[in-house]
């Protein structure tokens, strides 16, 4: 693949990671889900028992959204190349509800992440990450 193609591909594959942080993460319009993730989508870091495909992602913003309902997700870095994408992020909310077995707090909290998602015809196709809680369990 030539340089051009690929900064072509990195380029719109990055300015679709930050539409899938805005409508997505932030404005929780989680009915659109299906416009951002692939049908096919694997969640290399899932915990057990998710589904997969767009309702895995569905699962697991929704979980974070039932227990920090007034989060924001701030992209702190994005990189690009070819077909990835790495953010790394916060989460800042209040955690009124519980997040995975961690019991509310009625703190604010944040949720410090580092995603690397593959895409594939323009959609998330697969997703690894890191995550760290250890703030909002010391809110």
């Amino acid at each position: 693949m030539n340089d051009v193609v690929t900064e072509t591909t990195a380029a719109r594959n990055r300015e679709r990671q930050r539409e899938f942080v805005e409508v997505l993460q932030n404005e929780g319009q989680l009915d659109r889900i299906e416009e951002f993730v692939h049908p096919e989508f694997v969640d290399h870091s899932a915990p057990p028992g998710l589904p997969g495909g767009p309702e895995g992602v569905r699962a697991i913003l929704g979980a974070i959204r039932q227990a920090f309902p007034d989060h924001d997700a701030d992209v702190i870095h994005l990189v690009a190349e070819g077909d990835l994408v790495a953010t790394h992020k916060t989460f800042t909310g209040t955690h009124t509800g519980d997040f995975f077995g961690m019991a509310p707090t009625g703190k604010r909290g944040t949720i410090r992440v580092i995603d690397i998602v593959r895409y594939r015809d323009g959609l998330v196709a697969e997703h690894w990450n890191v995550v760290d809680t250890s703030n909002v369990a010391t809110a």
